[in-house]
Parts: structure tokens; C-alpha cells; sequence
């Protein structure tokens, strides 16, 4: 009995002594003046100057103000200044552990659910948030899966209490699953299986349940007054007044092609996600003015006759084309590797893109896709302090070092489990 008490008692302690006690930091007090830094703008651009943070906003100034008792003062010479990194289309906070059923809460049941908003199911106190804000990444598009139409989605700043304090714009895409147009072999072992029905059939039909669905939300909103409230149809009435987006999630050719005379159909802003083979149709998407957010860029090609280098080749193709491009993980399970985007853009500028416009990419580019530009995505006097400071450059990975983070000009503690594990076992082993 008094050995399974001490095993208790260890087991107990461990869990105090790694659990995460950070906790969102209070509003900014005083005025920050950072100083001696590179700033890269987000917009392509690359200056010197003084950034001031006061009651949550930005001021880009040529030269620095006199520094007084009541100031923060960051000397950041020879360091780089940076926009928060945003990262669109993921479930980040709506998935802990993928194998684990109670820790998953990102669909429901059914195939047309628009008024289904994933906001209300993040989970601010998730342990994979605070490993994205250690490599920048301030901001995030959390998305709804399952389903024709699986809901809504939410743009969150990663320092919260709760989904109220984190809702940076609520409520402001509605996604849509692009059913399959192409007939794919399906083997099993070494037996192929007879497909008893036509993969295209069935999504062309999948498409016109959408299609329909969305003729009867526009005439719903039409109507002046309704003898019942249609939540469903209610939800899309953003997208009929261009107030919110309709980000489609598909990769090939024939699947945006019908995408894009859908959205058109009903003029709706039109987001393509994932966008795998966007390469090919670069001018088609430019003068529909469709946005594109590249999935995985660290990937294999899509089909066996693209370049092997490809997907790292597409965000410099999309650039070319002018076509307004971000990148993101795959939605379904990439929540854990949201903090390499900075990573991902830097092999893309390794492969066409200048280190500016991959920059561009997850910051500028992500807020206008998002809608969110107005107010974040570069260093500009007005807009909130959402940035950063790296002592390194925060698209290589062998230099990035971030120092300091802040969100609406509030400095973020950028400890994370990893970086608690790691402080642990120097201290067991007593490493300095």
C-alpha cells in the first residue's frame, strides 16, 4: 500500500511540474519603443526605423522618440521586426490528439451545415497553441471539416482565456467540400475492386445538392419577413452580400474549374484551399479573382507526371500569374505542424519566390484572403501590434530565433511544453 501511495504521489508531481502555467498576458500598460531593428514590412518591402506600440497599435516612425521613465525600451540592434505569421485553414484547437475520440470537435453529423460555427468548440487552453506562437505564429483560421458544407470559420489571435477573448473576426468564411471529379482506381491488396458506381456521377450530383441548397438560402433571404427562422440559410447570407467568403477546399484542375463557376454563379468571393494543381490555371484564377491557400507545401507532387519540386514551385507560379496566394497545412491534420509555416515560405523562396514575397505570403497575403488586412498582416502605423522579433531570419530554420511576441500589443510568453521538457531535463542533467 505505501509503495502504490509514492507511486501516486510521483505520478502527481510530474504532472504539476510539467503542466504549462502560462497564461494569457494582462493589456498593454505601458508605451513599447523598439529600436536599431530591421523591419520587413509584409508587403514586399524591407526598411529601417523605430516601431511604437501604444494601446495596442502600431507606429512606424523614421526616427525614435525620446525614451522616458514611462516607456518599455527594447533595443533590438541587429535583430529583425516582423508581422505576426497567420495561418489559415486549420483546426488548430478543435483537435489535441487525432487518435483521441473526446479530444476531437471539429464536424457534425450530416453533409449541409453552414450555421455550424467551429468557434465555439476552440479550445484555448490547447497545448499545441503556445508551440505556433514560439515560431511566430500569432493569428489562425480555425475551420470546420465533414460534410458538402461542414460550417463556419473563425479567425483567432492564439492568446486567450476563452473563444469570446480570441475571436479576432467572427464568423467570416463559410467552407465547402468540392466532391471528387475524377474516377480514381480502387485496389484492394492485390484484387481490384469493382466500383459499382461513377465517382464523377456522384460528385456532379453532390455539386447540384449544393447548388440547390444555395438557390433556396437566396430566395429565403430575399424574402422580406419569414413565418420561421432558417438558421441554416441565415448563416449564408454573408456570403450573398460579399461579406464573407466561400473557401472551397479542392486540388485538381476540374475541381476548381467547377468551383469557380459555381462561386460565380452566385457571385460569390471565391477562396480556393488547398489548390494543388492552381499552377496550371494561374490566369484563369487571376481573372476571376479567386485567392488561393496552398496546402502542404512541403509535399509530394500531386500526380505522378508533375516535377518532383513542384509544390515547393507553385507559390512563385501563383506570384507570376498574379494570383493572391498563402499557404497552410492540410486542415485535417496539420494542426501540429501550423508552426513550420515560416519554414514552409522559406523553401518557397527558395524555389522562385524572393524571401519578401514569401514573407508576404503568410502575413499580407493570408490577412487580405482572410479580410483581416484593414487592421493586421504588416507594419504599418494604424494597424494592431500583432509582430514579432527574431534574432535570426524567421524563414530559416537554422537562424530563427524568436525573442519577443506581441499580440495587440500585449508581450507574449513564448514558453511552450516543449520548452519546459527541454528546461526540465538541463536541469536533471545539469546542463547550463
Amino acid at each position: 500500500m505505501k509503495k502504490i501511495f509514492i507511486i501516486a504521489v510521483g505520478l502527481v508531481s510530474f504532472g504539476v511540474f510539467a503542466q504549462e502555467t502560462m497564461h494569457p498576458s494582462p493589456a498593454q500598460s505601458k508605451t513599447i519603443v523598439i529600436t536599431g531593428a530591421t523591419l520587413h514590412v509584409g508587403n514586399g518591402t524591407v526598411r529601417t526605423g523605430t516601431v511604437v506600440i501604444e494601446k495596442g497599435k502600431l507606429k512606424i516612425e523614421a526616427t525614435a522618440p525620446t525614451i522616458t521613465a514611462s516607456m518599455e525600451h527594447i533595443d533590438a540592434t541587429g535583430k529583425h521586426v516582423y508581422p505576426g505569421i497567420i495561418a489559415p485553414n486549420t483546426n488548430l484547437g478543435l483537435v489535441e490528439v487525432s487518435s483521441t475520440k473526446s479530444t476531437t470537435d471539429f464536424e457534425e453529423l450530416g453533409e449541409i451545415h453552414p450555421n455550424i460555427r467551429s468557434i465555439v468548440a476552440y479550445n484555448t487552453d490547447s497545448k499545441v497553441i503556445n508551440t505556433l506562437r514560439t515560431n511566430g505564429v500569432l493569428l489562425a483560421q480555425i475551420v470546420p471539416q465533414g460534410g458538402l458544407i461542414p460550417g463556419t470559420s473563425t479567425v483567432v489571435q492564439l492568446d486567450a482565456w476563452n473563444w469570446e477573448d480570441a475571436a479576432y473576426a467572427m464568423d467570416n468564411g463559410v467552407h465547402m467540400t468540392m466532391p471528387a471529379l475524377i474516377n480514381r482506381p480502387n485496389n484492394v491488396g492485390f484484387r481490384r475492386r469493382e466500383v459499382e458506381s461513377d465517382p464523377v456521377k456522384l460528385g456532379l450530383e453532390r455539386i447540384a445538392t449544393a447548388r440547390n441548397f444555395f438557390k433556396e438560402a437566396q430566395a429565403y433571404l430575399n424574402e422580406k419577413t419569414h413565418a420561421e427562422v432558417n438558421l441554416k440559410y441565415e448563416a449564408c447570407k454573408g456570403l450573398f452580400d460579399r461579406s464573407k467568403s466561400l473557401y472551397v477546399n479542392c486540388d485538381l484542375v476540374k475541381e476548381m474549374l467547377a468551383a469557380i463557376q459555381f462561386a460565380n454563379e452566385f457571385k460569390f468571393k471565391l477562396v480556393i484551399a488547398g489548390g494543388a494543381d492552381s499552377w496550371m490555371i494561374g490566369d484563369i484564377l487571376r481573372e476571376n479573382n479567386v485567392a488561393v491557400i496552398l496546402s502542404e507545401p512541403h509535399s509530394l507532387p500531386a500526380t505522378d507526371d508533375d516535377a518532383v519540386d513542384q509544390p515547393y514551385k507553385t507559390g512563385a507560379m501563383l506570384q507570376k500569374a498574379g494570383v493572391l496566394f498563402s499557404i497552410c497545412q492540410d486542415a485535417s491534420d496539420g494542426y501540429t505542424q501550423q508552426r513550420n509555416l515560416p519554414f514552409q515560405a522559406g523553401t518557397m523562396a527558395a524555389y522562385g519566390l524572393t524571401q519578401d514575397q514569401a514573407l508576404q505570403a503568410i502575413t499580407l497575403n493570408a490577412a487580405k484572403i482572410l479580410g483581416i488586412d484593414a487592421r493586421t498582416g504588416s507594419l504599418e502605423t494604424g494597424k494592431d501590434a500583432n509582430i514579432l522579433i527574431s534574432s535570426g531570419d524567421l524563414l530559416d530554420m537554422k537562424s530563427s530565433q524568436v525573442t519577443h511576441a506581441f499580440i495587440q500589443g500585449r508581450a507574449i510568453d513564448l514558453a511552450n511544453k516543449h520548452t519546459q521538457l527541454f528546461d526540465r531535463y538541463k536541469y536533471k542533467y545539469s546542463i547550463k
